[in-house]
């Protein structure tokens, strides 16, 4: 069960039907795992924490100024203790500090894309959060401990996205910006080579990589599906609103 790192994009993906969206739905129809850890770009935490629940997730709407049909939407996926538990002792056996959290729902950078792959909500799912102030570098350790739960049929996800400054977006764009693609080009070339030490100094060394990653919430879940999986793939590439990348990979 190979790890992926998808783009969630908009809220909109939500309820949108679109090459996205149709892609979303065939890579999940694809797929059969007996639990998802998806590790979203909108829960940050100081250490890693993992929601702990048998229990029916809430769905959390956590964005504003969208269509009400939006926010009717419901996800109503189960979690999963054991397997909970599972991702802490793996964290653990690396030092890793974690924590688990009983009350957290799902965000949207979980459930826009969960609707999609899995539209009937029948697989258990593990909210994992992120910590924008922790190195590149950091993330993948905490992947590659969990490396192991593929071969438990667990599906790894890391929900973000590559190109994410929305004081750059173009709502009126046509074609993507070259300063957006040629971040993603840096970035699929570094990944395909194996090459670590650059993807983790990629805020010095890659092309506009300020303008492309001001702020590393969403940039980071990849790094954990790069720890957590092997040979990079790219499975999907496209861009909305001239800069916002829906640039995705199995791994």
């Amino acid at each position: 069960m190979s790890p992926l790192f998808l783009a969630h994009g908009s809220p909109m993906l939500a309820i949108e039907e679109n090459d996205y969206s149709r892609f979303l739905q065939q890579t999940g129809a694809s797929l059969k795992p007996d639990a998802i850890v998806i590790f979203t770009a909108h829960w940050e935490t100081d250490d890693v924490t993992i929601t702990h629940t048998d229990g029916v997730y809430e769905t959390i709407y956590d964005f504003y100024g969208f269509p009400d049909e939006l926010f009717q939407v419901k996800y109503p996926a189960r979690g999963s203790k054991s397997y909970a538990e599972k991702v802490g002792s793996l964290l653990k056996e690396q030092g890793i500090p974690y924590q688990f959290d009983e009350n957290r729902g799902l965000d949207h950078g979980s459930w826009t894309l969960l609707k999609h792959l899995f539209p009937q909500a029948d697989i258990p799912v593990v909210q994992v959060s992120v910590n924008p102030y922790r190195s590149a570098k950091d993330h993948y350790e905490i992947g590659k401990a969990l490396r192991s739960l593929s071969d438990l049929n667990v599906l790894v996800i890391g929900s973000g996205v590559t190109v994410h400054n929305l004081r750059a977006v173009n709502w009126n764009a046509s074609e993507a910006e070259p300063w957006a693609v040629q971040f993603d080009d840096w970035l699929i070339e570094k990944l395909q080579q194996g090459d670590l030490e650059s993807l983790f100094a990629y805020d010095s060394l890659a092309p506009n990589a300020q303008r492309a990653v001001p702020r590393a919430e969403h940039f980071v879940p990849l790094y954990v599906a790069l720890g957590s999986g092997q040979k990079p793939e790219v499975i999907f590439r496209g861009y909305q609103f001239g800069s916002l990348s829906y640039l995705c990979l199995r791994f």
